[in-house]
């Protein structure tokens, strides 16, 4: 691992077993990250990226590959080890309600990490710390007691960040923590975590379906299809120079608030490959407007086209 990077994944793949086959969720995926930098893993949905997340943590036991976690294998740790490790990292949840147990109050969902993990002697040791962590992701004292249902989405999404900050980690995945919100809650929960790493130093994987929010969140990108990354580089070279096919429909599809403007969307069009059991070739190939009869035949390897940009496509020379 170089002593530059924060995180590091190599060859990532984790399948499940199906009635009809091996569902290749996430197939091989590889990259690296800096300490307070953000990575934004981009797709459709089904692409992945919330599967390659989860296993990232270990939430979900990848089937091969490593992790290294500040110089850590983390694969290699056993189950109280890897216990103690989840102190320095956590996960923000898509539905700020469905991740949130009805049952309890604002404060005892914040506090809940703090008693399992016996933080703290005392109740009123916990109750300070959840409401330093109420302060610090904007949520009024008042609402200590209240439950969930009480609540709008930006407040509950608050309180599962509030959550996720309260072992003090270092890495964060946000697992779309955005979407499920209204557009001016977005920028307000978008600006609340942009200050928290400013503040705390955190790193994120910032997992979304929507470019324009991780041009405005990301310092580097990943595009996943069904499995695999088939595009990574700093946000300003993805969105000044897409290489990929995929990237490329994806960018296209961006809105631009100009009413005179005459923006050429490419449409992607056939049918998406079946990720149980895919066949040899590209598995964009089927819907890519550009591939010819070797796309179908021989998977594209990611290499790199610049400094800190790569692309998976045989058609790379002419894409440029």
């Amino acid at each position: 691992m170089s002593e530059n990077n924060f995180l590091e994944v190599r060859d990532l793949k984790k399948y499940f077993q199906t009635s009809r086959g091996m569902l290749h969720a996430v197939d091989g995926i590889s990259f690296s990250l800096k300490k307070g930098e953000t990575l934004g893993i981009v797709g459709e949905s089904g692409c992945g990226k919330s599967t390659a997340g989860r296993a990232i943590l270990r939430l979900i036991e990848p089937t091969e590959g490593q992790i290294y976690f500040d110089g850590i294998d983390i694969r290699a740790l056993n189950k109280e080890e890897m216990r103690k490790m989840r102190h320095n990292m956590q996960i923000i949840f898509q539905d700020p309600f469905s991740s949130l147990d009805p049952r309890k109050s604002v404060s005892q969902i914040i506090e809940e990490p703090l008693k399992i993990n016996r933080i703290y002697a005392t109740n009123r040791e916990r109750l300070d710390r959840v409401k330093e962590l109420m302060d610090l992701v904007g949520l009024a004292q008042r609402l200590v007691n209240t439950y969930p249902h009480e609540l709008d989405g930006g407040r509950r999404q608050r309180i599962g960040i509030a959550r996720s900050l309260a072992l003090n980690p270092q890495f964060i995945v946000c697992d779309e923590p955005v979407s499920a919100l209204d557009v001016s809650i977005q920028a307000q929960i978008l600006n609340l975590m942009k200050e928290l790493q400013a503040k705390l130093g955190l790193t994120y994987i910032f997992i979304t379906h929507d470019l324009s929010v991780v041009n405005h969140f990301s310092d580097t990108i990943a595009v996943m299809y069904l499995g695999k990354i088939v595009e990574k580089g700093s946000t300003e070279d993805i969105f000044s120079h897409p290489l990929h096919p995929y990237t490329q429909a994806l960018l296209s599809a961006i809105p631009i608030p100009d009413i005179h403007s005459r923006q050429e969307r490419i449409a992607i069009k056939g049918e998406i490959t079946s990720p149980i059991d895919p066949k040899p070739g590209c598995r964009f190939a089927s819907r890519c407007p550009k591939a010819n009869d070797y796309c179908g035949r021989a998977e594209p390897a990611l290499v790199e086209t610049g400094p800190g940009h790569s692309a998976a496509c045989h058609l790379i020379e002419s894409i440029q």
